[in-house]
């Protein structure tokens, strides 16, 4: 029993019979614990699991978001780093891994690499100063912001949560983040 709880991590055997599958044993390799004894901790490891049952189906391959799903419960329960930056480092990874990642490159119009300093909702992309200005659905961001940005959508998956920023960038992370998973997934998610 202690291997199904709500957010521990396991190896099960399981056998299919007829439309269903049935857990033949299992065996608990994680608990996650630290998130039990921290009502904040278990508030955000509540909000991602939402998600993250919301874009997975049964029987699809999602290793690589199961592995960002492990990660963000590891660095909630075992670290004491902002819970509102983790959020945010997992909603911009999630939102690239299930097909929604940014345009990071250059400006969406143009193409220019240089001044990228809005994100736009409506474009899925940076946009240069000139260009954001016929974009509505753009909103400024630090040039911290935007390193951050590209750091959690190119880094090792390993390492994603291995940086660190101000406060202000952390409050634009949030913003940006939760704005465009809204957006994508068309729901509004509230922690």
């Amino acid at each position: 029993m202690a291997a199904t709880q709500f957010l521990c991590f396991g190896e099960f055997l399981l056998y299919k019979g007829g439309n269903s599958y049935s857990i033949n044993s299992c065996e608990m390799i994680e608990a996650f614990y630290n998130i039990r004894t921290d009502i904040d901790k278990l508030k955000y490891a509540s909000h991602i699991t939402k998600i993250i049952n919301d874009v997975t189906c049964e029987n699809q391959n999602t290793y690589k978001v199961m592995q960002l799903y492990l990660n963000t419960l590891y660095m909630i329960s075992e670290t004491d780093k902002d819970l509102s930056l983790i959020n945010s480092v997992f909603k911009l990874r999630l939102m690239s891994l299930i097909g929604f990642r940014p345009n990071i490159d250059d400006c969406k119009d143009c193409k220019t690499k240089e001044n990228l300093t809005y994100f736009s909702f409506k474009d899925s992309s940076f946009k240069c100063d000139v260009c954001a200005k016929q974009d509505k659905g753009a909103i400024e961001i630090s040039e911290t912001t935007k390193d951050a940005i590209r750091y959690i959508i190119l880094a090792n998956a390993k390492k994603i949560f291995s940086f660190e920023v101000p406060k202000e960038t952390i409050k634009e992370l949030e913003i940006v983040s939760k704005i465009y998973l809204n957006e994508k997934l068309e729901k509004e998610y509230k922690i």
